[in-house]
């Protein structure tokens, strides 16, 4: 019996994601996703440069950490884009710990007055969190740090967004956002004989 192959990348392996957002030859890929993500945020994002993703402890026995994307927007922001496929108990406080390494490398010596730049960690999981902090019913979530009587931002420098995908369940004809064209693709991608007429953007 014939193997059955995909058409498309699987964008849920490590190869597949990192090919699809991280290499430079395919950039606008990236900087539309992250305009599909971001833009009402922190406006259009023109231009975005790699930065190592490799990241070393302060010092030889503190754990160094691997991001699957970290990029520098020209304005400064630093964005981390993580693709999870399988559950981590952990992993709000993954998302924690990496967001050290981007704040902590805005550090200069001397004087200096400590402002920072936004450090936006965007999680894009193949699972539900199962988090009774969150909406159950929303695949979407954006988390920061708020002043808890006011419920008014206290600081907008540390922001987490998580994308569960098992629960985004539009289908093709219900698709009106670039974000919502995004996710589809992203959930679809390996499963489709060829890419939906209303995707067919560049």
């Amino acid at each position: 019996m014939a193997e059955i192959t995909s058409k498309y990348i699987n964008p849920f392996t490590d190869y597949g994601f990192k090919t699809i957002f991280g290499k430079e030859s395919n950039k606008e890929f990236l900087l539309d996703f992250l305009n599909a993500m971001l833009e009402e945020e922190i406006g259009e994002i023109q231009n975005v440069e790699y930065s190592p993703v490799e990241q070393m402890g302060v010092s030889d026995v503190e754990r160094k950490v691997v991001f699957d994307i970290y990029c520098v927007t020209k304005s400064g922001e630093r964005v981390i884009v993580e693709m999870q496929r399988s559950f981590q108990v952990n992993f709000k406080d993954r998302s924690l710990f990496y967001c050290t390494f981007p704040i902590r490398e805005q550090g200069r010596r001397g004087d200096w007055d400590y402002a920072l730049k936004a450090v936006y960690c965007i999680s894009i999981l193949d699972f539900e969190l199962k988090d009774e902090n969150v909406d159950e019913n929303k695949y979407l979530h954006y988390v920061r740090l708020i002043e808890e009587r006011t419920g008014k931002m206290f600081s907008d420098k540390l922001n987490f967004i998580y994308i569960e995908i098992p629960k985004f369940d539009l289908n093709v004809t219900e698709l009106g956002t670039k974000l919502e064209k995004w996710l589809y693709l992203l959930k679809h991608l390996e499963f489709l004989e060829r890419i939906p007429r209303n995707l067919q953007e560049k």
